[in-house]
């Protein structure tokens, strides 16, 4: 005999579960262990027959051979029927819903996972083995997913839940049935209970949330409690409910106090409270359910000493919500009652706000205006007129000190989107509608961490996505601080805890921004966040009102107070954007680093690629103006809530998804460079760019705005920063990394090279020129590193052979090879030139200026075209080395080693080798440019000859022979001077 037990009281959802259960374990019968709810026996009246309904005393356990237990964990809730579990040879195997219960069933098989209903579990089972319930069985299964999630109301519903019940549906449900039974009226028997309960229910609001208890006397067990929970919280509009109800097993034992170990007590927990938590708080007396539903029946206790110590528990649960000064902006956009309609408007789409808020002269609050005032007002033509004439003066504000839950009351009560909010009289800051929903989404994240909603739960919201992603990276908290200080060098977290202590003293928030936050959580999610690994060399802070508003100068005093405490670090302060930087340099602790301090501000581009007029703002505002999500995140150092991640588009999501995404949609209108960080961030940390934010950069590429700024530039290189500063410090960045080719491939494919010069484009030659320049000085780099101490001879070159670029060289030749080298730009820069050096000889030197590239690098663009053209008509004619080493002497080494890369073979069939322009400039750089003949001055004093005017002959002569191989050893060069000079030592 199989078996399915129900728990006592069996609900719809434990019916529905055991019904399915028949399908899945053929022959199967259905054992009540212990009464129904009152629903659940209505239902059973009429529809008992259609179901594989046995009662518990025609069960022969020595017959059992399997016990299925369905929607529980817990021995005491079968009743007498738990007596079977303990039968030899019996398989037992658990389904239910509830995965933080300690379960004290020895079950072989379990069945546990988080959903709204069991019987959602017994429906997936179905669909995996194709199996079809009847239409009677379908109805039920359905009646048990509706009730146990409010019809997919309550915040343990999963997505997974309305799938099953969808499928249901399909095999014929019977809604009508659904109906009737799902949600039913009050029992007769509970009618006189609930107004029992009404007169006897005691409230107390906790931090704006109203909860009640209440206690009910009964004669007996009654029956379907759980409705009459819900009822009684519908009609007085608590928060969270404690109905109590005792009652005796036996008549006397109110009355006989040795009988008051007869006595029970069933408490039934309902609460809508974030952060409540009932099973956890039923489950250490024994009971459990869900964190929002959940009961608990108990034996020989003290009723009322019971109920207040769970009262007592679950106000302890309540945290105090956030006030206004944790969800306001600050500081408030402001204008005159007397500034004009237009005006208004204007600003509005500066600051991409809603409102504005409008003071007086003492800045005192008079008034609001929204934009769809604003919006009606320029309908009728009356942009001119003043806002005074259309701001709403009936106002309703509120104190730093307001909490949430007043915030939310008053916004749906006056439906008011922002609310202002004022600190004895003085505007300090605004919270709207963003603001609360923000900080409501935010709960159901943390509600996630703590198990109270699902994974799944989650996923089915709109930012939400499947993650395998630490947990830390869904709900960030204080423990993110605890990581934080584990991967930074202990100097920097003392630094940062110091700069922490110096906020908190001024009544400040300080945040860590940008990259560091980025790069702390893709540590976590690859699981290297260890001691030391965060290497941070830059560190961006961000100073933000709290109690007390953050003027602009906020981050420079921060910075000085710094500086005092640190008085190696160097100061830099930036007046125009009010911003400022501490410096090591080679520092024994903290190394070299760069801390930017700043206050959050807000930014607003007058025209493409203009610099950004900055106004101080908020934490969010100032996230909001940045590039892309991953970088727009911030860490909060100060209390309270210091740990907390703010992540208001996405960024840790994106990080999961391994994309780039943009802001705004036009920020690479504004600010073009973004382009180049957009492709540098991809291709560094492996990325790709979201769909969307690839479309942002082709439209803005394709609708012209790069080319209105480019021709700015030419007339005014000052107003177009873009192609300037900014453009060279991304092409640096991009330039000088191990990964430039294929960032150069994508901006290549994006047509991004357009922000250098229209018609600049990455073709085969270009790709071609770069390989070669980066190997050619590679390849220097290599051999003046190399061992200089083999060989002190010149060794003879070949003018016909590029095959011993390998051969030892003397001291004197890699000193001089290496001070060429290093005399060189940086490889960037290189590399950027010959970029430059494709575009066409009349765009090189101006791009190279708009770029304020160094004079060399201009004046090299300049000249190559002319140099070219004249070494490419005299080099043919140079037979010998000296000859050429004679000719190109003259000329900057980097500057030939462009003409080199840029010469091309006379025909498809001829080598570049050592008859070839490029061989004869790389024979030249690498080998003839550098060779020192054997004798130098003083060997020539040595041998009679005194300095003067055939001196500076001699050298030269000998170092032509060298250069051509004539002469090779010291015998050698001195037989070459007696012989060609000889009669002038006499002569001198």
């Amino acid at each position: 005999m199989k078996l399915i037990l129900c728990h006592t009281t069996a609900d719809f959802d434990a019916l529905g579960a055991a019904v399915g259960l028949t399908r899945l374990q053929s022959g199967a019968r259905i054992v009540l262990a212990g009464g129904a709810h009152v629903a659940v026996q209505d239902f059973l009246t009429l529809h008992r027959d259609e179901y594989a309904l046995i009662e518990r005393r025609s069960v022969n356990p020595t017959e059992i051979q399997s016990i299925a237990v369905v929607d529980t964990q817990f021995r005491d809730r079968l009743g007498k029927t738990a007596e079977w579990l303990d039968l030899p040879d019996v398989a037992l195997s658990v389904y239910d819903h509830h995965p933080g219960a300690e379960s004290d069933l020895p079950a072989a098989q379990r069945h546990v996972e988080a959903v709204g209903a069991t019987t959602t579990l017994i429906v997936e089972a179905l669909q995996a083995q194709q199996l079809t319930p009847t239409v009677a069985e379908a109805t039920v299964m359905a009646l048990g997913i509706h009730v146990d999630t409010g019809s997919l109301t309550f915040d343990q519903t999963t997505a997974r839940d309305a799938k099953a019940l969808s499928w249901l549906m399909e095999q014929g449900a019977s809604l009508r049935t659904i109906a009737h039974y799902a949600n039913p009226g009050l029992a007769p028997v509970l009618q006189p209970l609930l107004t029992t309960a009404l007169g006897s229910l005691q409230t107390e609001t906790v931090y704006g949330r109203a909860i009640g208890w209440v206690m009910l006397e009964l004669d007996g067990f009654v029956p379907g409690l759980s409705s009459l929970s819900s009822h009684l919280m519908s009609l007085t509009d608590i928060d969270a409910l404690l109905l109590a109800a005792h009652y005796c097993k036996h008549a006397d034992c109110h009355t006989n106090p040795n009988e008051r170990h007869a006595s029970a007590l069933t408490v039934i927990g309902r609460s809508r409270l974030d952060g409540t938590n009932l099973n956890e708080l039923f489950s250490a007396i024994g009971g459990g359910g869900h964190p929002r539903a959940a009961s608990v029946n108990l034996h020989g206790v003290d009723p009322q000493a019971t109920l207040a110590q769970l009262v007592a528990q679950l106000k302890a649960q309540i945290a105090q919500p956030p006030a206004a000064r944790d969800l306001m902006s600050s500081p408030v956009r402001t204008i005159r009652p007397d500034t004009t309609i237009e005006e208004a408007q204007r600003l509005l789409l500066r600051y991409g706000h809603s409102g504005l808020s409008v003071v007086d002269t003492a800045g005192r609050l008079t008034g609001i205006i929204s934009r769809r005032d604003l919006d009606i007002a320029l309908h009728h033509g009356f942009g001119q007129a003043p806002v005074k004439g259309y701001m709403s003066t009936n106002l309703k504000t509120i104190t730093p000190e307001t909490a949430l839950p007043a915030i939310e009351a008053l916004m749906m009560t006056y439906d008011i989107g922002r609310l202002p909010v004022l600190n004895q009289g003085e505007l300090v800051g605004i919270v709207t509608r963003t603001d609360v929903l923000r900080q409501l989404y935010k709960q159901v994240r943390s509600e996630q961490e703590r198990g109270e909603v699902t994974r799944e739960t989650v996923s089915s919201m709109p930012l939400q996505r499947e993650s395998n992603l630490h947990p830390s990276l869904l709900t960030p908290h204080p423990s993110l601080l605890q990581t934080l200080r584990q991967c930074l060098n202990p100097e920097l977290w003392r630094l940062l805890t110091v700069a922490t202590a110096e906020a908190e003293q001024r009544g400040w928030h300080l945040y860590l921004v940008g990259g560091a936050v980025r790069d702390l959580l893709l540590a976590i999610a690859v699981g290297q966040a260890t001691t030391g690994t965060l290497l941070l060399e830059d560190v961006d802070l961000v100073v933000d009102g709290f109690h007390q508003a953050a003027t602009v100068g906020a981050g420079v005093a921060m910075a000085r107070s710094l500086q005092a405490l640190y008085p190696n670090a160097r100061l830099e302060v930036h007046g125009k954007f009010q911003t400022a930087a501490l410096l090591w340099h080679n520092d024994p602790q903290l190394k070299s680093l760069w801390v930017d301090l700043a206050t959050a501000r807000t930014e607003f581009y007058p025209y493409p690629a203009a610099n950004p007029e900055v106004e101080a703002s908020s934490i969010r505002q100032d996230l909001y103006r940045r590039d892309f999500t991953i970088n727009a995140m911030a860490l909060r150092l100060t209390e309270p809530h210091a740990g907390e991640l703010l992540d208001f588009f996405g960024g840790v999501l994106d990080l999961q998804a391994k994309q780039i995404r943009v802001l705004h949609a036009n920020s690479f209108i504004e600010d073009p460079t973004r382009i180049y960080r957009a492709v540098r961030f991809a291709v560094r940390l492996g990325f790709q760019l979201d769909a969307q934010t690839e479309g942002y950069i082709r439209y803005a590429i394709a609708s012209g705005a790069i080319g209105h700024v480019r021709d700015r530039t030419v007339d005014d290189p000052i107003t177009a920063p873009a192609l300037q500063t900014r453009l060279k410090a991304e092409l640096k960045y991009i330039l000088q990394s191990s990964y430039w080719e294929p960032a150069l491939q994508e901006l290549s494919s994006l047509g991004a090279l357009q922000c250098i010069h229209p018609t600049l484009e990455m073709d085969d030659a270009l790709w071609r020129q770069l390989r070669l320049v980066d190997r050619g000085l590679k390849c220097l780099r290599s051999r003046a590193s190399g061992d200089s101490g083999q060989r002190s001879a010149v060794s003879s070159q070949q003018p016909d052979s590029t095959q011993n670029l390998s051969s030892p060289r003397s001291g004197n030749q890699l000193h001089s090879l290496a001070f060429t080298l290093f005399s060189l730009p940086p490889l960037w820069l290189v590399r950027l030139e010959v970029l430059l050096a494709h575009l066409a000889p009349e765009y090189r030197g101006t791009v190279a200026t708009n770029l304020q590239l160094p004079t060399d690098s201009i004046d090299r663009l300049h000249q190559l075209d002319l140099i070219q053209t004249r070494l490419t008509a005299t080099l043919p004619d140079c037979q010998h080395p000296s000859q050429i080493v004679q000719l190109l002497k003259p000329y900057d080494p980097l500057l030939l080693a462009f003409i080199a890369i840029r010469s091309r073979p006379n025909s498809p069939r001829q080598t570049v080798g050592a008859e070839s322009p490029r061989g004869k400039i790389w024979l030249y750089l690498t080998e003839w440019a550098t060779l020192k003949p054997p004798l130098d001055g003083n060997d020539l004093k040595a041998l009679g000859h005194k300095p003067g005017p055939q001196f500076k002959a001699i050298l030269e002569a000998l170092t032509a022979a060298t250069v051509d191989g004539v002469i090779h050893t010291r015998s050698e060069a001195e037989a070459f001077v007696a012989k060609q000079f000889g009669q002038m030592r006499g002569e001198e």
